[in-house]
C-alpha cells in the first residue's frame, strides 16, 4: 500500500494521503448513517439487543464488502467521462476529490443529525456529478459533457425505481403473511406481545427470521454501499496516481494476452462489418489513421485506437514494462473501445450471436481495468464495518416509530427487511447502485399502508424532501466547492 507514494513529491503525497483518509471517513459515516436501516426493525421488535444487533451488522457489512464483487464500484467510477478521469492534473484532481467528499460528508452528517433517513447513494452520486458538471462549465464545454450521461441515466433510474419496488413488494408480502396466518402472533407489536403473553421477545421462528433477514440486509448493504466506497477510492487513485492505478499492475501475462486477443477480434469484426455498421456507428477513420495524443472517446477513432493499442502492447508481458504515460493511454483506449462495443452490441442489425460475442470480448477487454487492490477492499470493509457500530440510534427511532401511526408488528419488520435485502442483493449482483435507506423506509411505509396503520405525514414529508433535495443540493455544493477551490488556489 505505502508504495503508492513512492516517487511523489512530499506535498502531493500528503494531499493524496488526506484524500484517502477522507474517503474512508466518508465510508465510516456511511456505516453509521445507513446501518440503522439494517438494524432498525430487529432492534425495534426486540428480536436482538441493540449492542448485539449493531456488532452483528458490522460483521456482515464487512463480509458483504469482501465478497460483493466490483460491479457497483465501477458503475460509480464510470459516472465521470474517461477524459476527465485521465486528463486532470494532480492539483486539479485534488480539488475535485476534496469537493465531492466534503459535499457528501456534510450532507450525510446533516441528515443523520436530524434523524432523517437520507440516501448515501444519492449523496455520493450527486457529489460526483456536481464536480463533473462544474469542470465542464469551467472549461467552456457543454455542461452534460462533464458526466457520462448514459451511465448517469441508468443509475438515476435504479435510484428512482427501487423505492417503489420496495414499497409495493413489502406491502404484498405482508398481505400474503396475513392471509397465510392471520391469527398468528407474528402480527403483534412488541407491546401487544408483552400484554398478551408477558414475553419480551417475538415467537421463536419469527425472531429467527427477523435476525436472519437483518443480517442478510447488512450483508447486502455491505456488498452494495461498500462497493461505492471501493469505487470512490479507485476514483481517487486513478485520478491522482494514474501511472500506478490506471491498469492492474498485478495483471498476468495471460490476462494481457486476453486483452490483446479481444482487441484483435474486435478489429476483425469492425473491418469485416464496416459498411454494415457505418450507418449506425461512425468507423470512417481507418486503422492507418494517426491517433491523436489526447483523443476523445469517439467511435470514428475506434480502428486507429485498436491499432495503437496493439502496437503499444506488442511483446508486453507485464504492465510494469510500460511507462506511466503508456499505461494511461492504454486505459483510455480500453475504456473507449468498450464504449463503442457497448453501443454496437445494442444495434438491431446485429444477430444475437454477434451481440453475445461482443459482450464476451468486452469482458476480456476490461479484465485489467476494472479491478481493486486487496488493500482497498479491506480498508473500505473495515471503515464500513466499524462505522456500523456507532451512531445508529437517531435513524432507528425514525424508522421504527415515526413512519407509521401505529407500532411495527413482527410481520411488518420481516416483510420490510426481506424485501429490502432481496432488492439490494439483486442490485449488487447486476452492478447497479441503489439506496439502502430509501428501499427500507419505502418498504416500512408499504407495510404500514398494507396494515392500515397509516403514515405520519411529518416524517414522510421529511424523507421525501431529503429524497428530492439530496441530488440537486449535493451537486450544487460539490460543484460550488470545486469552483471555489479552483479559483482560490489556481
Amino acid at each position: 500500500m505505502l508504495d503508492i507514494f513512492s516517487g511523489m513529491p512530499f506535498g502531493a503525497a500528503t494531499m493524496l494521503a488526506l484524500a484517502l483518509f477522507f474517503v474512508l471517513a466518508y465510508e465510516f459515516i456511511n456505516g453509521f448513517h445507513d446501518t440503522a436501516n439494517a438494524v432498525a426493525t430487529v432492534i425495534y421488535t426486540k428480536a436482538m439487543p441493540a449492542h448485539l444487533a449493531v456488532i452483528g451488522s458490522g460483521i456482515f457489512n464487512f463480509l458483504g464488502v469482501m465478497l460483493g464483487g466490483l460491479g457497483v464500484a465501477y458503475a460509480i467510477v464510470h459516472l465521470l467521462p474517461v477524459d476527465l478521469l485521465l486528463n486532470v492534473g494532480v492539483g486539479h484532481g485534488l480539488y475535485m476529490v476534496y469537493a465531492l467528499l466534503a459535499a457528501a460528508i456534510i450532507w450525510n452528517l446533516g441528515t443523520w443529525y436530524f434523524g432523517i433517513p437520507a440516501s448515501s447513494s444519492h449523496t455520493l452520486i450527486g457529489s460526483i456529478m456536481g464536480v463533473g458538471i462544474a469542470n465542464a462549465l469551467m472549461n467552456n464545454q457543454y455542461w452534460l459533457s462533464g458526466i457520462n450521461t448514459k451511465k448517469a441515466i441508468d443509475i438515476m433510474l435504479s435510484l428512482l425505481i427501487s423505492p417503489t419496488i420496495g414499497f409495493v413488494m413489502a406491502a404484498i408480502l405482508l398481505l400474503a403473511l396475513k392471509k397465510w396466518r392471520s391469527q398468528s402472533r407474528m402480527h403483534m407489536t412488541p407491546e401487544e406481545r408483552k400484554t398478551t403473553d408477558g414475553k419480551k421477545h417475538p415467537p421463536f421462528w419469527t425472531r429467527a427470521t427477523l435476525i436472519a433477514s437483518a443480517m442478510g440486509m447488512s450483508f447486502a448493504h455491505g456488498s452494495n454501499d461498500g462497493q461505492k466506497g471501493i469505487g470512490l477510492l479507485m476514483l481517487v487513485l486513478i485520478g491522482l496516481a494514474p501511472a500506478k492505478f490506471a491498469l492492474d499492475m498485478d495483471s498476468t501475462t495471460y490476462q494481457i494476452e486476453r486483452t490483446v486477443d479481444a482487441a484483435q477480434h474486435m478489429q476483425s469484426f469492425y473491418e469485416s462489418n464496416r459498411e454494415r455498421l457505418n450507418g449506425k456507428i461512425d468507423l470512417t477513420h481507418s486503422a492507418e489513421h494517426p491517433l491523436p495524443t489526447l483523443f476523445k472517446c469517439e467511435s470514428k477513432t475506434t480502428l486507429p485506437a485498436i491499432s495503437s493499442l496493439l502496437s503499444t502492447l506488442q511483446g508486453v508481458k507485464s504492465y510494469n514494462d510500460l511507462s506511466g504515460e503508456d499505461r494511461r493511454k492504454v486505459r483510455r483506449i480500453l475504456l473507449c473501445l468498450d464504449d463503442t462495443a457497448k453501443k454496437a452490441s445494442k444495434l438491431d442489425i446485429l444477430s444475437k450471436q454477434e451481440k453475445a460475442d461482443l459482450d464476451k470480448l468486452r469482458k476480456d477487454l476490461n479484465a485489467t481495468t476494472e479491478y481493486a487492490p486487496q488493500w482497498v477492499i479491506v480498508a473500505v470493509a473495515l471503515a464500513l464495518g466499524l462505522g456500523t457500530m456507532v451512531g445508529w440510534k437517531r435513524i432507528v427511532l425514525t424508522v421504527g416509530e415515526k413512519i407509521g401511526n401505529k407500532g411495527m408488528t413482527y410481520a411488518q419488520g420481516n416483510a420490510a427487511q426481506l424485501t429490502a435485502a432481496s432488492a439490494i442483493g439483486i442490485a449488487s449482483w447486476t452492478g447497479m447502485p441503489v439506496s439502502t435507506t430509501h428501499i427500507l423506509s419505502s418498504a416500512v411505509a408499504g407495510t404500514m399502508v398494507a396494515n392500515k396503520s397509516g403514515l405520519q405525514g411529518g416524517t414522510v414529508k421529511s424523507i421525501l424532501m431529503a429524497w428530492v433535495l439530496t441530488l440537486p443540493v449535493t451537486m450544487l455544493l460539490s460543484g460550488g466547492l470545486f469552483w471555489l477551490a479552483s479559483v482560490l488556489f489556481a
